[in-house]
């Protein structure tokens, strides 16, 4: 055996743990019955954007859709479904695991809790993700779906099919960013609750803050990305700030995200299990 195989061994479990520790948290944040709720989150709009595909089009255009739906990602899907759904997954991937008292058998496992919290991340990502992702993908559709060859037209000959991308591109970086943040809550505060009600409240108080502070928050940076223009809250108090260009917005938000997840992985290393709580 020589040197180059040595070195790869760790890879290699790491590796083979990280898919086992997957397959066990994708049907937890899939499938268990604390998940209901996201299950109500991701299916509102679809049901109501739905709706709207079965009402004759009457007198608006295509563009009334198009400034509707962009209205229900930035307020519905960023401010509140995505930023709540990440809460309930992330902040509980650990604790939810010390209430339900489950958490010491990965402890007494021969697992490193940075591989333990990564792995947790990744199955939490890839189930918000899938949700939130996947409605605002579907709701896009549904809503413009009454339009029928002219939609089809608009989605494959026009700016629809980008348009797409983008709000499902930026549904997803919510997740990473969210996801990150609310891991990190989850691993250091017995009630996740209480910063999460802090972060709330710094990012839908971005539009008024002023232009550093923006830059500070993670809405900033996701409404950047968002390729229709809604009108702002409260023009007359909010900030007005030239937006991220996407080539430094994205892979900011995917460098802070995993800065933040390094150091929860690192803080899970003394994250010690007590059932007195």
């Amino acid at each position: 055996m020589n040197w180059s195989q040595i070195a790869a061994m760790p890879w290699m479990l790491w590796r083979r743990q990280v898919a086992a520790i997957l397959r066990l948290e994708l049907k937890k944040s899939l499938f268990s019955k604390r998940a209901w709720w996201i299950y109500i989150l991701t299916l509102g709009p679809v049901l109501l954007t739905g709706l709207h595909s079965l009402i004759p089009r009457g007198e608006h255009t295509l563009a009334n859709d198009n400034t509707i739906y962009a209205g229900i990602f930035q307020v519905y899907y960023l401010r509140l479904g995505i930023f709540f759904g990440c809460v309930g997954i992330f902040s509980n991937l650990f604790r939810a695991e010390m209430l339900e008292r489950t958490l010491h058998y990965y402890f007494m496992s021969p697992v490193r809790r940075e591989v333990l919290a990564v792995s947790k991340y990744l199955a939490g990502l890839i189930a918000a993700v899938v949700f939130f992702a996947g409605s605002a993908a579907l709701s896009y559709i549904l809503i413009c779906l009454h339009w029928g060859p002219v939609f089809q037209q608009y989605l494959f000959h026009g700016p629809g099919l980008a348009q797409l991308g983008w709000y499902t591109l930026t549904a997803a970086l919510a997740c990473v960013g969210y996801g990150a943040v609310f891991l990190l809550t989850g691993v250091l505060y017995r009630n996740p609750m209480i910063p999460a009600a802090v972060v709330f409240v710094w990012e839908n108080l971005n539009p008024f803050l002023p232009s550093l502070l923006k830059k500070l928050s993670i809405i900033f940076y996701l409404k950047s990305l968002c390729p229709v223009e809604i009108p702002g809250d409260l023009p007359l108090l909010a900030v007005l700030t030239e937006p991220t260009p996407a080539w430094l917005a994205i892979p900011g938000l995917l460098i802070v995200s995993a800065l933040v997840l390094a150091y929860a992985a690192a803080k899970a290393r003394k994250l010690e299990v007590s059932y007195s709580e």
